[in-house]
């Protein structure tokens, strides 16, 4: 969520976008960015300002996707190594990465 008015060590108004990751099986991370704030509110810089918005929040959710990404596979980690059972069919991970965190019943053919 952008935070308004925070300022800057030279005076400059910034916002700030932020986002964190909580979960009781892997370890949080909160990723922000700052952005400088429309110096005024006339169309042209708040369109550039809502630009960057739109940019810095592709690239945080780009590198939050890696990172979940990640936890997932130390899911996966963490269940085989409890269960003692390791997969031996083949995953269709595309699918996998689809249907995390949901229950899916698979359909008899």
């Amino acid at each position: 969520m952008a935070e308004p008015g925070a300022t800057g060590p030279f005076g400059q108004k910034y916002e700030l976008l932020s986002a964190t990751y909580q979960s009781p099986t892997n370890k949080s991370f909160t990723r922000t960015t700052q952005l400088p704030a429309p110096p005024t509110t006339n169309p042209i810089d708040r369109t550039s300002y809502l630009a960057a918005l739109r940019k810095a929040t592709a690239e945080m959710q780009e590198t939050i996707n890696k990172e979940l990404t990640s936890r997932m596979e130390e899911d996966k980690a963490r269940e085989a190594a409890a269960t003692g059972i390791t997969k031996s069919k083949v995953v269709d991970e595309a699918k996998e990465e689809d249907n995390y965190g949901e229950e899916v019943v698979e359909e008899e053919v």
